[in-house]
């Protein structure tokens, strides 16, 4: 896969600000920017993962690029590079990301190092992805690049916070870990069963699973998703923040985002669950190149979410609440924390 600065003007110029939409455009022609925040705060805590904030930009379907009177003839053979784009019968999109994950001991009160918790550390990346999907399956390819370490910014942007709301000061942080850019790549895939939209009533079910290599994480996870509701979003779920979650954009018509104008609201109901086998956690391993704190990881971890979503007009909302079983080994007890999504498609 060759990714070039070009590369990275051209997309970049797809997302560039659009005029106000026109009656009756396309789900495909649209952009969708999403934000993301997951917090313990809504389960009372302030340990582990503690904190993860993620925006994204996904581009219009890049299918028909040769025929968008937005880009240069010499982008051609740049775009033609990218991977999914020539595969026939599928639309593709490309997401540009910035986001923040912090993760802090169970007592943040302590200025010591805390030998038998996991560190401070704190990323801060920046992602561009590749989609490509139909009405039965979504390929997502996410490259990560960020760093992990003082210069994340983790301790600043937590105490600022914890300042603003007037919470305890997290006092450990000059033992976080070292500065360590990080690189990492995720495949993912996401099918589509049991499939219900439209107007009314609907459900679906979405089994997932992926990979990833990297210095900050290499792991391998599957699982799945099932909603229902009235008006259900023709996307491929909502997803927590991590590589290839980017799913919120609405695929054709059939989403209540591109139904007439006063029938644009729906609720619904999903559960999921997703289990991970973990070879690498940069946040519990510790640094790859220096020696750093570090703490004896579990080799398996599940998340289980439930929550409530809603669209209205054209934005989707969701809220979920996730309970994670123990991350490593001395760890008190299983993380609880709440996750909110909110999208826009124009």
């Amino acid at each position: 896969m060759k990714l070039t600065t070009l590369t990275l003007l051209t997309l970049a110029g797809l997302l560039l600000p659009a005029p106000a939409l026109a009656q009756g455009k396309k789900a495909k022609d649209t952009q969708t920017f999403s934000f993301y925040l997951e917090n313990d705060a809504f389960a009372n805590t302030d340990r582990e993962y503690t904190s993860g904030v993620r925006l994204t930009l996904i581009s219009p379907d890049l299918t028909g690029y040769r025929e968008n009177p937005r880009l240069p003839e010499w982008s051609d053979p740049v775009i033609d590079q990218l991977p999914f784009v020539n595969e026939p019968g599928f639309q593709h999109a490309v997401s540009f990301s910035i986001g923040q994950n912090i993760y802090t001991p169970e007592d943040i009160e302590r200025s010591d190092l805390t030998q038998d918790d996991r560190p401070y550390a704190g990323i801060t990346y920046l992602a561009i992805g590749f989609h490509s999907k139909n009405s039965h399956r979504m390929d997502s390819l996410e490259l990560d690049l960020g760093i992990v370490g003082p210069h994340s910014y983790a301790e600043q942007c937590q105490k600022t916070v914890h300042d603003w709301i007037d919470s305890t000061d997290p006092k450990g942080w000059d033992n976080q870990l070292k500065d360590e850019p990080v690189l990492n790549i995720f495949y993912g895939r996401k099918w589509k069963l049991l499939h219900g939209v439209g107007h009314g009533f609907g459900y679906d079910l979405i089994p997932h699973m992926g990979c990833a290599l990297g210095n900050a994480a290499t792991f391998a996870n599957a699982g799945a998703q099932i909603r229902f509701g009235r008006n259900l979003p023709n996307d491929f779920g909502t997803f927590l923040i991590r590589p290839g979650c980017d799913s919120n954009a609405p695929s054709d018509k059939q989403d209540p985002r591109f139904f007439p104008r006063y029938h644009r609201v729906g609720i619904h109901f999903f559960a999921g669950v997703d289990g991970h086998i973990v070879l690498r956690n940069i946040f519990l391993d510790g640094n790859t190149f220096q020696d750093s704190h570090s703490v004896d990881k579990e080799d398996f971890v599940v998340d289980l979410v439930g929550g409530v979503g809603m669209i209205i007009y054209r934005f989707k909302i969701t809220y979920a609440y996730v309970y994670k079983t123990k991350e490593h080994k001395a760890q008190k007890d299983e993380q609880k924390y709440g996750a909110i999504t909110l999208s826009y498609s124009f």
